[in-house]
């Protein structure tokens, strides 16, 4: 008897207890033995550590933020976000990254990539690398999906890889995806194609050498596959029980959540999910307990589920977003941007948890946190907990070498 025939004959009190049904393909996709995917919970604007993960109550820095305890022993986090309290076992904080970018757009070019922004090169995102070194050859939707409020800028993009390992992006993840239904009769549809290949022939014939196939073909038949493919049921969540939907909450990132399980269940690679407004200059506090409302049923429902279904040893999960906030509480109450010493949550597949990296100073003195994590150490973690050396390189069109991550693994967090 498998895991999931057991849970399906489980019962307590003369209730059974079972797994929501999926179809074979998803089925076959879970376990420890299926191929890793990388979720990445962006909060763009650069989310409070002290608000979230590294809370200092009662002190100068700390304001009126209080902490609860978590089911991580030892490790306290705001008071707004009880539900992630619950699952934070599960996970590894580091409280002590350090980026040399305090601006939006360098920061999250940096924190997405692992390289610092370069005129002379487009770094791909972690997520696109991922993309690319994990094909699956059986997947019919994209590989690489963005899920909701991410603006262009915080994006995950291919880089020097192409434009086809940019993240497919839904802006209203939950909704079905757009334009993949044809507004013609089948007839109609198969003449256009017929003319398109006319086209293709006579581009083809106009080049040097013969071309068997062009990139506009591999995206016209990528399309034309996902179109017809029973893959995008994935990208729907009417079939998800209400309570399952209550859980993740009805909002724009709770749905991208549930969307963004649903996709790992099928076979997609890598998964961003934004979730935008921690840009909290002024009254940091009311917007912080704002975004923590919809961020902690989310990442709690997420988590739960995606160690139910067995997902969540072949699934890396990061949580971070550009930068962190000051210490010091401004004038208008709030907090600006801050690169040194900032947190983020990491856990799943490969990585160990229950592990505290680095401390901040309580009360604000020393500017720089014990134990610095540089972001290149965080990726180079992420991808070996992924079975991925990140020593290797790839090399750029103009002949330049880059290492997947220039920096070396963090081992206390590798399981």
């Amino acid at each position: 008897m498998n895991r999931r025939d057991a849970l399906k004959a489980l019962t307590v009190g003369g209730v059974s207890f079972f797994l929501p049904p999926l179809s074979t393909r998803a089925a076959e996709r879970r376990g420890r033995d299926r191929a890793k995917s990388l979720l990445l919970v962006w909060l763009g604007g650069g989310p409070s550590q002290l608000e979230t993960w590294d809370p200092h109550p009662g002190t100068k820095i700390g304001g009126p933020t209080t902490a609860i305890d978590t089911s991580f022993r030892g490790v306290r986090i705001g008071a707004d976000y009880p539900r992630t309290a619950e699952v934070m076992k599960h996970f590894s904080v580091v409280r002590s990254l350090v980026s040399k970018e305090g601006d939006h757009e360098r920061g999250a070019h940096y924190m997405l990539t692992g390289y610092r922004p370069d005129p002379t090169v487009r770094h791909t995102s972690i997520t696109s690398l991922v993309t690319k070194l994990r094909p699956d050859s059986k997947l019919e939707i994209p590989p690489h999906v963005g899920l909701g409020d991410i603006p262009r800028q915080f994006l995950a993009k291919g880089g020097f890889l192409g434009a086809e390992y940019d993240a497919f992006r839904v802006w209203d993840p939950g909704r079905g995806v757009s334009n993949l239904k044809s507004r013609v009769d089948e007839p109609r549809q198969r003449r256009r194609l017929e003319g398109l290949d006319v086209l293709t022939e006579s581009f083809r014939g106009g080049r040097t050498g013969r071309l068997d196939r062009t990139l506009h073909d591999d995206a016209t038949r990528k399309a034309l596959t996902m179109m017809e493919s029973e893959q995008l049921a994935a990208f729907q969540i009417e079939e998800e029980s209400e309570a399952t939907k209550a859980a993740y909450g009805d909002t724009q990132f709770g749905r991208g959540c549930l969307v963004a399980r649903r996709l790992i269940e099928t076979g997609v690679r890598a998964i961003q999910v934004g979730l935008n407004g921690f840009d909290t200059h002024a009254d940091n506090f009311g917007g912080h307990k704002t975004q923590a409302d919809i961020l902690d049923p989310a990442l709690a429902a997420l988590t739960h589920d995606l160690i139910e279904r067995d997902l969540w040893r072949s699934t890396t999960v990061l949580v971070l977003g550009e930068f962190g906030r000051t210490p010091q509480i401004n004038p208008l109450s709030g907090r600006d941007h801050w690169p040194t010493g900032f947190s983020c949550l990491v856990g799943g597949g490969g990585v160990r948890s229950g592990v505290v990296v680095g401390e901040t100073d309580p009360e604000g003195v020393k500017t720089q946190p014990s134990d610095p994590v540089t972001i290149e150490q965080l990726y180079a973690t992420v991808l070996s907990s992924m079975g991925i050396d990140p020593s290797e390189e790839l090399m750029t069109p103009i002949g330049r070498p880059l290492r997947y991550a220039d920096g070396s693994a963090i081992e206390r967090l590798l399981a």
